[in-house]
């Protein structure tokens, strides 16, 4: 490895031309001898830059549609070579091979081809060969060569070589090295899991995971945790790809909750009804629907004023003045939405450290998605939950039926249900949540919190009866036992909606039955752990 390389040759084939002719007219400037290939030698030569062939170098032309243009010793050689090897100086110079000190690459567009949703045969064609051929030998030679593969390093590379007088240093061709493979290798991990997709293989035998850094964080869910945020080039709206319009750095449990709150609120289609959900450490505190957002907010904050204090706000539509207006009579870290009006942003301008984020739409709560999580020495992998219920797929197991008002409610808590950490009791009166038990060991006791913070929210507003008294209540799996049921018919509720499938269902349809409640069962269950 040499300490300064002096960057005398550069070798340029990008498929994406943003900033190449600058960066081609900087390098011609300093003195480098410029190569090049098919549409990049076309660019450079039309901006006036003189340009010499691959093809002048390996003494073959392109060949089947470009296939084959790169693949040979005179290029491969070019960048493998060590410099200060006697050896393979020797070998240069005996079969005519010069160095080449630069590589500037990116890849054919296969992740952009995907997700454009073009057929089998087209997807083939963009896996590029030669590309990360090239970049893979230039980096394992970093200490002689220098490999750009992102748009976003010319500037940074200029700098460098003026700071070493025309040369890179060993530090900064290192750290590009460790960029170039991480580059090839979530290149590698779209193809190959575009290729599970297409196989249709449900538990391919090796799984690749690639992201792209967004930002870097503070730290994680402690001060003495690292952390850091990518992107996996998905494109889902959401807090991945929203703009800050103001506020502070999100932290790691802003992203994790937001995250939290947008899939939720994207449960309630906007073209429909107003819809707002307010998180708080992943779990809703309140949900509501509304004939306007303000409404919605409203029925929502009245869930529990104690939780939503510090919350994330998730509204389903554009935010408006009236909305803006009541979310900042109390401290909220986030709100995040699909837009917003002048007049909102204006009133949330006041508001320095409270963040707004506006991602472009709505992510689809119902298209397939693959989750992974974690585990020591290794990774779960699974299906996102996407499970829908509708009206149709409910079956009344109870001699009381649940009334047209009682189904719409028992709807809309089934789907707060399936975003509350597991076990999960949700009460739910007049289409907003009135209580939330999450996370606890039984479902009785998430079904004695949630009431217990139904009575408590009564107290607070002055009413005579608890927020429960008349509700409707979503468990997310089935009740193991008739107490939790009874939990929440001594709380007030007057129907159920649940998976089924116990033991012993016929003991909590019994009970059911007894306390004069009804109950539907979906035939699937919400567990989110």
């Amino acid at each position: 490895m040499t300490d300064q390389t002096p960057i005398r040759r550069a070798l340029l084939s990008v498929s994406d031309k943003t900033g190449l002719l600058d960066l081609g007219t900087a390098l011609a400037a300093r003195g480098v001898e410029l190569l090049s290939t098919g549409g990049s030698a076309k660019a450079l030569r039309e901006a006036g830059l003189t340009v010499k062939d691959v093809a002048d170098i390996t003494g073959f032309p392109e060949m089947m549609d470009g296939r084959v243009k790169t693949m040979h010793h005179g290029v491969h050689g070019g960048l493998l070579a060590l410099r200060d090897n006697a050896d393979h100086v020797k070998a240069m110079q005996e079969h005519g091979i010069a160095p080449i000190d630069l590589l500037v690459v990116n890849l054919y567009p296969f992740e952009e081809t995907v997700a454009k949703g073009a057929d089998y045969d087209t997807c083939i064609e963009n896996i590029d060969i030669g590309g990360p051929a090239m970049i893979r030998a230039a980096a394992k030679n970093h200490g002689d060569v220098t490999v750009v593969v992102d748009v976003a390093d010319y500037d940074t590379l200029l700098a460098d070589m003026d700071q070493n007088g025309g040369a890179t240093s060993p530090a900064f061709r290192k750290k590009l090295a460790q960029i170039a493979y991480a580059r090839t290798a979530a290149y590698d991990a779209a193809v190959s899991t575009w290729f599970a997709g297409a196989l249709e293989l449900e538990a391919p035998r090796r799984r690749a995971f690639a992201g792209e850094l967004k930002q870097t964080l503070r730290y994680g869910e402690n001060s003495h945790q690292k952390a850091a945020f990518y992107t996996d080039g998905s494109g889902r709206p959401g807090v991945a790809t929203a703009q800050q319009l103001q506020g502070k750095e999100l932290s790691y449990n802003n992203i994790n909750d937001t995250d939290a709150a947008y899939e939720l609120v994207a449960e309630f289609d906007p073209a429909e009804t107003a819809a707002v959900a307010i998180i708080k450490h992943a779990n809703p505190c309140g949900v509501a629907k509304g004939a306007t957002l303000v409404e919605a907010y409203q029925k929502a904050f009245d869930c529990d004023r104690t939780s939503a204090f510090g919350g994330i706000v998730a509204l389903n539509q554009v935010l408006d003045a009236e909305t803006a207006a009541k979310i900042v009579e109390i401290f909220t870290e986030v709100v995040i939405a699909p837009g917003s009006s002048d007049e909102a942003k204006a009133i949330f301008a006041a508001k320095k450290d409270l963040r707004l984020l506006l991602p472009d739409g709505l992510p689809d709560t119902r298209a397939a998605l693959t989750a992974y999580k974690q585990v020591g020495g290794g990774v779960l992998v699974q299906d996102k939950d996407v499970g829908y219920v509708g009206i149709d797929d409910l079956k009344v197991v109870t001699e009381k039926a649940p009334t047209e008002e009682q189904m719409q409610d028992l709807l809309f808590a089934w789907k707060v249900a399936k975003h509350v950490k597991s076990n999960a009791i949700v009460y739910v009166k007049g289409n907003a949540t009135v209580g939330v038990g999450a996370g606890q060991m039984s479902r009785l006791d998430s079904a004695n919190v949630a009431a217990s913070k139904a009575q408590r929210m009564a107290d607070e507003l002055g009413l005579d009866a608890s927020l429960a008294k008349g509700s409707a209540v979503a468990s997310d799996a089935f009740f193991p036992f008739a107490d939790g049921l009874l939990e929440a018919a001594a709380a007030g509720a007057t129907c159920v909606i649940q998976p089924g499938g116990s033991m012993r269902d016929d003991e909590v349809i019994a009970a059911a039955n007894e306390a004069g409640i009804a109950m539907v069962f979906t035939g699937m269950r919400h567990f989110r752990h």
